[in-house]
């Protein structure tokens, strides 16, 4: 049973890719779900090699600018064949302006100079921050391995090719139950939301 601690406290979601702000709004119960979109001209700065630095900074910028308890992740896929890469990097791999389908077939071409095994791994960041600067962070991850080719017609980014530990499916082949049971922001934002609803009595308290 939800908390009633603070009734749909507003929550904004420091994100503009929408795969990822309807997940966490499957996740965060009992919040109202405020899109970053609603707030236009908050700048971020450039992302750099660091989930817990870029989830936080995320968080804590649009938090100021809202004046709203915020929540933002950092996640990235890290494929062992190319030593950890994409990681943080994972939304901007092979070159900017590509699109989803071009980034892996961007990762798939890496995979191919290598002989190595394909496991690999998604992992996330989340991180609630307050307009006062106070933030919190969680993270998950989730174990699999690289397919050959895209499969499946759900999720985004690279799940079409993501084949979860225990599972014959890719990622983007599973229920939206069952992905948000055992990925990596389902595991992060489920860890991050009592740590919403303590802050949440903090503002209010």
């Amino acid at each position: 049973m939800v908390d009633p601690v603070a009734p749909l406290a507003r929550i904004v979601v420091a994100s503009g890719n929408a795969g990822k702000r309807r997940e966490i709004a499957r996740i965060l119960t009992g919040f109202e779900i405020v899109s970053l979109g609603d707030f236009p001209g908050i700048v971020f700065p450039e992302e750099g090699g660091d989930y817990f630095e870029n989830a936080r900074t995320k968080a804590l910028v649009a938090a100021r600018e809202t004046g709203l308890p915020c929540v933002a992740d950092d996640s990235g896929l890290e494929v062992d064949a190319l030593g950890g890469a994409p990681g943080p990097f994972s939304a901007r791999f092979g070159g900017a302006g590509l699109d989803d389908r071009e980034r892996i077939e961007a990762l798939l071409a890496a995979l191919r100079e290598r002989a190595a095994p394909r496991t690999a791994r998604f992992f996330c960041v989340a991180a609630c921050a307050l307009p006062d600067g106070h933030v919190e962070v969680t993270e998950g991850s989730c174990p699999g391995r690289i397919l050959e080719s895209p499969e499946g017609s759900g999720g985004f980014g690279y799940d079409p090719i993501f084949r979860p530990d225990g599972f014959d499916r890719p990622m983007a082949g599973l229920t939206r139950e069952e992905k948000d049971a055992i990925s990596h922001r389902g595991q992060a934002f489920r860890r991050l939301e009592p740590v919403i609803r303590r802050l949440v009595r903090r503002t209010d308290g």
